[in-house]
């Protein structure tokens, strides 16, 4: 079932566009940076999601992709290193009426802030959060990052790396993650849908994001990126669809026993019927957790697209109700009183 939200901006307010949104700084990444495609892409979606910008926050960490809030024309924080969705909780509980957005990269939310990105998940605030993915860290100059691939050689790991990477979408599912994405910074086409769709989604929404570092990881996305690649090398996930993929649309995704594999369609052996059909609202991860694990596999396409939207209860609102029924049952309370209460004395 499709859930919309309302538009919260008044009757007769003035028209907003993009433009709106682009802040009056210079925006500063390398040439060719996939940062500028998502850049460009969210702010085009800020119009269409019926906000004023007065209610709108963007939160950073540490990394290239932490610049983010100074380029748009809201409100924002450029916080600590791991940090962000700390605050952004901070924030949300403040002022729940705010929409707020995370945006991080791999180090920054899955090295040090790793324990912050599990808890956001399974506390399902109504937040975005945005990961840039490039597999290194490019703001300190390209050491490997907890996505980096093994055997990964920077000049942190000059013989390569030996570390399992992390699985963004894995780990967010793990987590308890409501809404589960992934995307790539050059498909406006694809990011787009999946911005809004996250905005729309009541509760923490998760987008993993391919992005292009070119000076410290070029074409690490090559093959889920580009036109010629992407098309053997990707599955996009539409709910109640079969997982189809290829130039030709021949192949397929089936499960044999408990493992996903790539079929050809077209040699009589297996048809459409045969196939995974997504099922992006099911309570159960079982599915999601397959197909974000194509991931790791190789020779298997890399699904793009909502792995799980289901709906639980917010953070925000069950703190906010807990509130209510405290002071309905206990009255507002007494600070003083409570500072004073039962047995206290006095250090001199």
């Amino acid at each position: 079932m499709k859930r919309k939200r309302t538009s919260r901006i008044p009757a007769g307010a003035p028209t907003v566009t993009r433009a709106d949104f682009k802040s009056d700084q210079d925006t500063r990444w390398c040439p060719g940076c996939g940062d500028y495609s998502i850049l460009a892409q969210t702010q085009h979606i800020m119009p269409e999601l019926g906000i004023p910008k007065e209610n709108i926050v963007f939160i950073s960490g540490i990394g290239c992709s932490s610049r983010f809030p100074y380029y748009m024309n809201t409100y924002g924080f450029h916080t600590i290193h791991g940090r962000a969705p700390t605050i952004a909780s901070g924030v949300k509980m403040a002022n729940p009426d705010l929409s707020v957005w995370v945006i991080t990269g791999d180090g920054d939310a899955l090295s040090i802030g790793g324990n912050h990105f599990i808890h956001l998940m399974r506390r399902n605030f109504n937040i975005n959060m945005l990961l840039f993915n490039n597999r290194i860290y490019g703001l300190t100059k390209g050491q490997y990052s907890p996505t980096s691939e093994q055997g990964k050689k920077t000049d942190s790991t000059p013989l390569g790396s030996v570390d399992t990477p992390f699985n963004p979408i894995s780990l967010a599912l793990a987590s308890g993650a409501t809404f589960v994405a992934r995307s790539v910074d050059i498909d406006s086409g694809h990011l787009r849908p999946m911005l809004k769709a996250a905005f729309a989604h009541k509760g923490t929404s998760f987008i993993e994001i391919y992005q292009n570092c070119h000076i410290f990881n070029d074409d690490t996305f090559e093959l889920y990126r580009e036109k010629e690649n992407k098309a053997d090398h990707t599955v996009l996930l539409e709910h109640g669809e079969p997982l189809v993929f290829g130039a030709e649309r021949d192949k397929g995704i089936r499960l044999n026993g408990f493992q996903p594999e790539v079929v050809d369609t077209t040699n009589g052996e297996y048809s459409i019927d045969d196939l995974i059909v997504h099922d992006q609202y099911a309570e159960d991860t079982t599915l999601a957790n397959f197909l974000a694990g194509m991931s790791d596999t190789p020779d298997m396409p890399h699904p793009m697209g909502i792995f799980r939207s289901v709906r639980h209860p917010c953070y925000e609102d069950l703190m906010t109700s807990q509130i209510r029924t405290a002071k309905e049952s206990m009255g507002d309370g007494d600070l003083e009183a409570l500072l004073n209460a039962g047995e206290t004395w006095t250090v001199s």
